[in-house]
């Protein structure tokens, strides 16, 4: 039997080129690679709405070392899109052998996204991928090259399609055609394009040599401030994070809360000296339910060890001095 890998977010265009396929006969595995940026919910509720198997595969590791040097770069903000993509197929080609796979697949239609989906990206794409000539968009098929697994006869180019641009019509009537009601709205899901963590990212990336999956997690949770002497405080800004980051703090990070009135939870990343510390404990408090400009009693809690210190909250010149 014929067996395409398709890389599958979960969205409309995915689904349509995984039925495109099934309706030539061809057996079908679906592959969602996760990182702290994009999870797998969409895809998984897709994949188990279409009765395919989804193979979820965490690649944070390799993602991290292209992030910090994409060879093609960013899009408008930290976004590697060409070299993701490559990433991902690359990832993917190694499952061929295992699975007897003859060829990958996606979703990807020819200049609906202009700067990572015209004809040069995707070839840089296939470039990247390791293995040229064995990736097919079944969308815009019959716009593009045409590939390897079409010249042997394993998919018919005749029933495949030209579809291209922004426009989202030829995609809406394919999916009426194939009875497909139930897919998300188009939108993002992949924090890299979203400017404000994408700000956050930059910072950590120029601060931090090794950067672990906690550190990206902890990117998504509360109010990020980096100290002078280069350690970072992070302040819960609800009942949640607060829980949130208590629960992630390490051995050896610090966490910091007040005490007695309403206000956050902090955890403290880096190096710490007494000044350092006695700074985000009133860093801590600033946002603590206070009166007046009075002393906070904040506790200090490292590992089993616990002091209380009293301090005064930070000013607003001070936040905003400290604020990523």
């Amino acid at each position: 039997m014929v067996t395409g890998i398709g890389l599958f977010s979960g969205g409309l265009d995915s689904i349509l080129a995984v039925r495109v396929l099934q309706e030539q006969g061809i057996n079908i595995i679906a592959v969602c690679f996760v990182t702290p940026f994009f999870g797998p919910e969409k895809a998984q509720a897709a994949a188990d709405h279409l009765g395919i198997p989804l193979q979820i595969i965490d690649i944070t590791e390799a993602h991290v070392t292209m992030l910090k040097n994409p060879r093609y770069g960013y899009g408008r903000y930290l976004n590697p899109c060409i070299d993701c993509h490559g990433l991902m197929f690359r990832q993917a080609s190694a499952l061929m052998e295992t699975t007897g796979a003859q060829f990958l697949f996606s979703g990807e239609v020819l200049g609906e996204r202009p700067m990572s989906q015209n004809k040069n990206s995707l070839r840089a794409v296939e470039k990247l991928s390791g293995v040229p000539g064995y990736i097919l968009r079944p969308l815009s098929a019959v716009l593009l090259p045409e590939t390897i697994p079409e010249q042997q006869g394993l998919v018919d180019r005749a029933k495949l399609y030209a579809i291209s641009g922004r426009s989202r019509k030829p995609q809406l009537e394919l999916a009426r055609r194939f009875g497909i009601t139930q897919f998300p709205e188009p939108a993002g899901g992949c924090r890299l394009t979203e400017p404000g963590f994408s700000k956050r990212l930059r910072e950590l990336l120029d601060h931090t040599e090794t950067i672990t999956k906690r550190d990206l997690e902890l990117l998504k949770i509360g109010r990020h401030l980096r100290l002078p002497n280069s350690a970072k405080v992070i302040i819960g800004r609800n009942k949640k994070e607060n829980s949130m980051l208590r629960t992630m703090a390490g051995d050896h990070d610090i966490v910091l809360s007040v005490q007695n009135i309403p206000g956050p939870t902090a955890l403290m990343l880096g190096p710490v000296n007494e000044e350092e510390l006695i700074r985000a404990a009133s860093l801590c408090a600033r946002y603590g339910d206070v009166v007046n400009s009075a002393k906070v009693r904040v506790m200090v809690r490292l590992g089993k060890t616990q002091r209380v210190v009293q301090v005064v909250p930070a000013d607003e010149g001070t936040v905003r001095g400290c604020m990523i």
